[in-house]
């Protein structure tokens, strides 16, 4: 049985933004997501692709999550992603904020 990976990429307008999102990560949201059935999680600011100028691109920050099995994945999918994901919705969505969502097994 393999893990489950799953990740959410926000894409956010601008710099101030992405200071923001990463405090309320940091602040509490990727401890709730643990506490409902992720083993591990990391929060990864991703770098603009090379060549491109830094100041200029676009925030992106990736949060990755480790479920032990996909029983533990579709329960917190069920039971508890719906409220965490509508917190996130609610103050991010309205100010530019997009979400990508990716899951996928650890071979």
């Amino acid at each position: 049985m393999s893990k489950v990976w799953y990740a959410v990429t926000a894409t956010l307008p601008n710099p101030a933004l992405a200071e923001e999102y990463l405090a309320w990560l940091e602040g509490g949201h990727v401890e709730q997501v643990l506490k409902c059935g992720a083993h591990a999680a990391s929060i990864v600011v991703l770098e603009p692709p090379p060549g491109e100028d830094p100041a200029r691109a676009t925030p992106r920050i990736m949060t990755q999550y480790i479920f032990s099995t996909r029983e533990l994945f579709d329960e917190y999918v069920e039971h508890h992603a719906p409220a965490l994901r509508a917190e996130g919705v609610q103050k991010f969505a309205a100010r530019g904020v997009n979400f990508e969502r990716h899951l996928g097994h650890i071979v």
